[in-house]
């Protein structure tokens, strides 16, 4: 750091960080120093830096400096319209942001045309954002093209960085329209349509291309709401050539699985390959976890990825890795893992206000004759997980239907807040064989126990009644994954797997992965401030140069996004404590967040500070413009 502090004692700056540890994103050890920052930009790094004059002095004796963080994986293009500088995130040390993953996104603007309402037909159901949130969020956009949409970030008070993949369901829309998109193949032309719109986005500086195989993704809108969104009817001859105009420009391909269809998958994982001298296509997959129906899978994921990237076959290509545990919170039925079931499909088809139309599903002896038939078949397969060998089977078990481990949460029985599904409804059972005279914890709940019918006698009822009682409010959650932080940590490091997957932005009231990346260094941080060194590369310079951007550096010159970190608070920060539900103005909704207040000590973005103290915002943020449209440049 020494000589990049050379010849800077005469001049001014607008901030001096001093005394922090730092570390500068390259993996290499920290250093005690000071940075400072001149008109957005990092001016110097070094030992004892000194100043004719200083706007702001910061004493950060004590704390860590660091990159700003970078989140690979989110859906914030939906609230950075309503909300440009994106708080949630930027409070977690988060100063760019990757959107239009998933094969959805904004790029073209709201697509409303021949009456299709695609932002609302395909956020709906895949991220669970309610239809009058996506609304008001497709209302604000006024672009139809893909370069108007990087410059519109110029005109909005745009916090952190963004960049952007060309989504592959909105690309087929733009083309096709939402109901041939989905019900048959492109015509020559519009394939070469499509062709252009993609080489067009990646001479204009998109991240590349994103696709979707998610079996839970689905349509909202009549009349397709049995259709999966358009990128899953994308077959090789459409899809393979427009990877090679993404390979050509060196650019990334975000995807995931098929876990109807793993053959189709890995042979596709495979044109990562460079083989006979040509480039290889960066492929960012989605995700090395480790879930608890099937331990271990994630090792064969990250042995397939090794394979790819071998010698032999010369590919490029991780699994996108998640920093904690897989919470999910459910509002009655409505959570992406119900889309599994025909029967639960069905409930989540139903706008959320529709309380009435829901009831009347749930009342329909003949429905729930096929729901009892679809909880039984994955309780069986719950059953059997650690026998589960087909990742097919394993991808219709995702939800563990083990009422010990699912937990009442914000519901209108007090009693229940908390506690397991299972000892509700043991207390339930004893109430009713001892005909109301023991069980109860109060007088409300043997009020609510005597609503349940007589012959509730299995978890199937408890579930099926409570749903009928309380609909939405019947809210919970489950751990899916990575329970096992040791094994979270050796996810995180894996040479093939790339940290830095929160899923900003989506599923309103179901996740809330804000503060992953702090909790990736807070699960190195246990193996000494080396390990740490190596963190803060993987969620910074790491991303940054796969994705092609020129963002996650200290280098003297770049811009100046800057995070100051308390490590003794970082080391007692607990993910699982510290998500809530709070109402979102901007969205007139409310949402899951994180808090990780006092982690965090500062924030800034282009040298402005946009969180401070550890608990506030920075008063620039979400008032001016700070954070920049990523272009990538193609490479040579």
């Amino acid at each position: 750091m020494t000589a990049q502090s050379r010849n800077v004692s005469m001049q001014s700056c607008d901030v001096l960080i001093q005394n922090a540890l730092i570390f500068n994103g390259e993996g290499t050890p920290p250093k005690s120093g000071d940075l400072a920052i001149k008109e957005g930009k990092i001016l110097a790094l070094g030992p004892q830096l000194s100043f004719d004059h200083v706007g702001a002095t910061v004493d950060a004796n004590g704390l860590w400096l660091m990159p700003g963080l970078l989140d690979i994986h989110t859906h914030l293009d939906l609230e950075v319209e309503l909300n440009p500088g994106l708080g949630e995130a930027v409070r977690h040390g988060t100063t760019t942001v990757l959107v239009g993953n998933c094969s959805l996104g904004t790029i073209y603007g709201a697509q409303n045309k021949n009456g299709d309402n695609p932002i609302v037909d395909c956020f709906t159901r895949v991220e669970n954002v309610p239809k009058r949130v996506l609304q008001r969020c497709a209302d604000a956009m006024y672009w139809d093209n893909s370069e108007d949409y990087l410059c519109h970030f110029e005109d909005i008070a745009l916090g952190p960085n963004i960049a952007a993949f060309v989504p592959h369901s909105m690309l087929r829309i733009q083309v096709m329209g939402v109901h041939d998109s989905v019900t048959r193949k492109p015509t020559d032309e519009e394939t070469a349509e499509m062709e252009r719109l993609l080489r067009q986005a990646m001479e204009q500086g998109y991240l590349g291309l994103s696709t979707d195989q998610i079996v839970f993704h689905y349509l909202s809108n009549d009349p397709h709401k049995d259709s999966r969104i358009p990128a899953h009817f994308a077959e090789d001859e459409e899809l393979k050539p427009a990877l090679d105009i993404v390979r050509e420009y060196g650019r990334v391909w975000q995807t995931n699985p098929d876990g109807e269809r793993m053959g189709r998958t890995i042979k596709r994982f495979f044109w990562s390959a460079g083989w006979f001298f040509r480039k290889p296509l960066r492929i960012s997959a989605l995700t090395a976890i480790d879930f608890n129906n099937t331990p271990g899978i994630w090792k064969l994921m990250l042995r397939l990825a090794g394979t790819i990237n071998s010698w032999f076959c010369r590919g490029k290509m991780h699994f996108q890795a998640l920093g904690a545990n897989f919470r999910m919170w459910s509002d009655g039925i409505i959570a992406p893992i119900f889309e599994e079931l025909e029967s639960t499909r069905e409930l989540i088809a139903c706008e959320p206000e529709d309380v009435v139309g829901r009831r009347a599903i749930l009342d329909s002896g003949q429905w729930q004759a096929r729901f009892r038939r679809d909880w039984a078949r994955v309780e069986k397969l719950s059953d059997d997980a650690p026998k589960v060998k087909s990742a097919s089977m394993a991808d219709r078990a995702t939800f563990q239907m083990d009422m010990n481990e699912m937990f009442f949460d914000d519901t209108p029985v007090d009693t229940w807040n908390g506690q397991s599904m299972q000892s509700v409804f043991q207390r339930l059972q004893k109430f009713q064989k001892s005909h109301g005279e023991e069980g109860a914890l109060s007088t409300a709940e043997a009020e609510i126990f005597a609503r349940f019918p007589d012959d509730t006698s299995t978890t199937t009822e408890f579930f099926l009644q409570g749903l009928r009682l309380y609909d939405t409010q019947f809210r919970w959650w489950f751990d899916s994954a990575n329970m096992d932080e040791d094994i979270v940590e050796e996810i995180l490091f894996h040479q093939h797997a790339l940290p830095g997957f929160n899923d900003s932005g989506a599923h309103l009231t179901n996740l809330a992965f804000y503060d992953c990346n702090l909790n990736t260094l807070r699960l190195a941080q246990r193996s000494g401030v080396n390990r740490v060194a190596e963190a803060v590369k993987r969620l910074t310079t790491e991303p940054a140069e796969f994705f092609g951007l020129d963002v996650g550096s200290l280098a003297v010159g770049a811009q100046a996004d800057v995070v100051l970190i308390h490590p003794d608070k970082l080391a007692r920060h607990d993910v699982n404590a510290q998500r809530q539900k709070i109402w979102n103005e901007k969205f007139q909704n409310e949402v899951m967040v994180n808090r990780s207040d006092g982690v965090v000590e500062q924030v800034y973005i282009a040298g402005q500070r946009v969180w401070e103290d550890g608990n506030r915002y920075g008063e620039a943020l979400g008032k001016q413009r700070l954070g920049r449209a990523l272009r990538v440049q193609r490479k040579a």
